[in-house]
Order: C-alpha cells, then sequence, then structure tokens
C-alpha cells in the first residue's frame, strides 16, 4: 500500500471524459499493485522485523531515485512533516499490525477510514465545510468498522485495528500537509519526504526491536523478502506513482479517482487467494458498508452534477 493522492471528484467540469481502454488498463495495474501489496507486506514481514521493513522501504524509495528526480518546490518543514506522517504514522503502524494483529485483507479495508479523517480533520483545522452525503459516507463506514471490531475473532486483534486506524490517521496527516503544498508532483514529493521517514523508522528499530532481532532478519531474509521490498519501492512508488500522476495530469480527478475504490477489491481478493484468508459473510458485509461509504464520497458529487 501506499499514499494515494487524493482528489475532490467535485472539482471536475461537467461531463468528464471516460478513461480510453488503454489508460483505463494502466489506472488498473496501479490499484492493482496498490490493492495486493498487503499481501506483499506479509511475505516480507516473515522474515524482517516491522519497523525495519519500513525503513528499508524508504531507503529503497531515496536511493537511488532522489539523484533523478528534481525537489519539488515544497519546504524542507514540510517534507519532513510529510516524511514523519507517511513513514512512521501511516507504514511503521501498518506493518506493526500486519505482523500478527490483523490480515491483510482486512487492513486493506479498515485503512481506507483515511478518507473520513481527512475530511474531518480539513473541517476542524481548515474550516472546511462538511456536506450531507459525506456524514452519510462516514455513516456507512462506521457501520462497516463495527462489524469488523465485534466478529474479527481469528482475522484481528482489537489492537490490530487501532493500529491500522492509526495508520489511517498518519495517511490523512500525509494528506493535509501534501494538499497545504499545492500542486506538486506527488512522485517527487514521496522521493524527497523519505529522507525524513526512514531515519525514524531505523531509530525505533533499534530501540524496540533489538540488533539482534535486526541482524537475524537480514541473514534469514530470501529473495522473496528482497522483492517485497523492491515491490513497495518499484511497484507502489516509482510506478504507482508516476502512472497515476501522468493519468491525473490529463483526465479529470472524477474520471481516475474512482479507480482507487478497488484498492481494498484487490487487496481482499489476493489475500483470499494467496494466503487463503476467508471471506466468511460478515467480512463481505462490512466490506460492503466501507466500500459505499468510499462510494458515496467520492461519486455523489458527480451525481449531482450530472443531475
Amino acid at each position: 500500500m501506499t499514499v494515494i493522492p487524493a482528489a475532490n471528484p467535485g472539482a471536475s467540469p461537467p461531463g468528464a471524459p471516460s478513461l480510453p481502454l488503454r489508460h483505463a488498463l494502466l489506472a488498473l495495474a496501479v490499484v492493482f499493485v496498490w490493492g495486493t501489496n498487503f499481501v506483499v507486506i506479509k511475505v516480507g514481514l516473515a522474515h524482517l522485523p516491522p519497523l525495519l521493513f519500513a525503513a528499508l522501504r524508504f531507503t529503497f524509495v531515496v536511493f537511488p531515485v532522489i539523484f533523478f528526480v528534481r525537489r519539488p518546490a515544497v519546504s524542507w518543514r514540510k517534507l519532513a512533516a510529510f516524511g514523519v506522517a507517511i513513514g512512521a504514522g501511516q507504514f511503521g503502524l501498518l506493518y506493526i499490525a500486519l505482523g500478527h494483529d490483523i490480515s491483510p485483507g482486512l487492513a486493506s479495508l479498515v485503512v481506507q477510514s483515511q478518507v473520513f479523517f481527512t475530511i474531518g480533520m480539513a473541517a476542524a483545522i481548515d474550516r472546511e465545510r462538511v456536506r450531507a452525503y459525506q456524514i452519510a459516507g462516514l455513516a456507512l463506514a462506521v457501520g462497516g468498522i463495527v462489524v469488523i471490531a465485534t466478529h474479527s475473532a481469528g482475522s484481528a486483534t482489537p489492537l490490530g485495528i487501532v493500529l491500522v486506524l492509526g495508520s489511517a490517521l498518519g495517511w490523512s496527516c500525509g494528506n493535509l500537509i501534501s494538499k497545504s503544498a499545492g500542486s506538486v508532483n506527488m512522485l517527487a514529493l514521496n522521493v524527497w519526504a523519505s529522507l525524513f521517514s526512514a531515519p525514524p523508522l531505523y531509530a525505533a528499530s533499534f530501540l524496540f526491536e533489538g540488533w539482534p532481532r535486526i541482524a537475524a532478519g537480514l541473514e534469514s531474509a530470501t529473495a522473496a523478502t528482497w522483492g517485497a521490498v523492491l515491490w513497495q519501492t518499484v511497484g507502489n512508488t516509482m510506478f504507482g506513482y508516476s502512472i497515476w500522476g501522468w493519468l491525473l495530469a490529463r483526465y479529470p480527478a472524477a474520471t481516475v479517482s474512482p479507480m482507487a475504490l478497488l484498492v481494498p477489491v484487490f487487496g481482499m481478493a489476493s489475500s483470499s487467494l494467496l494466503l487463503a484468508e476467508p471471506l466468511p459473510a460478515w467480512k463481505l458485509t462490512a466490506a460492503a458498508l466501507v466500500m459505499a461509504g468510499l462510494a458515496v464520497n467520492m461519486l455523489w458529487p458527480r451525481r449531482r452534477r450530472g443531475r
């Protein structure tokens, strides 16, 4: 999983064009990478401690890419804030949760609560107006989270749900910071901000995981482990942000952003197929509620424009 650039569907002009087939397939490839990433993280965690894994992810995001990507027109202060929010906040907590406390499929679903954290924080900090459809979407998503919390035995612990909600909050902080930076290249923002993501993760890894566990993880790492690390960097960041940014530069946000609804679909499906994560009725019900909440939030403004 990676930070999906926040977009305002209501900002697009009426009659937003549809994506041609080849560009729709590119968008589908991006959300496939972002959705299946939860299973890939689980593969890496088989050998690497969570905080070390996260630190390595951001290390390879920085080097050697930083030598080929121009620094965005963003202050060092905002780069540092974004890097810490996404590094320690979003991914640090997510990796810890995926270690033992939540299944990849459920994590891909619960972390989508970042949409509603972002709306609430924007209302509190920037005094943005909260619309009725956003409240309705939030109510649906909260219903899904409640279903997960009351039926999650064997798939998630209470700590796992709290950690992933904390991850979503870190993602939301990153969204607001990137929004305050204005129109910037998201790939460049992620690469340069990663300079500030890796150091606190390495420090936390040495403090909480300890050198013996770090050394053992590195020694036992297999080709699949390092492949998981590269999937985070090459797949999620370089491919994902480059293509997503390219699409957003050519089409209205309302045309591209709804594709992100498929991220938890791919997350749950890949976890079921590759890790044999069960999909009982309660889990599908929770997914339907959360996805419905996200869909209302993304698609309602477009429907009103059409009317």
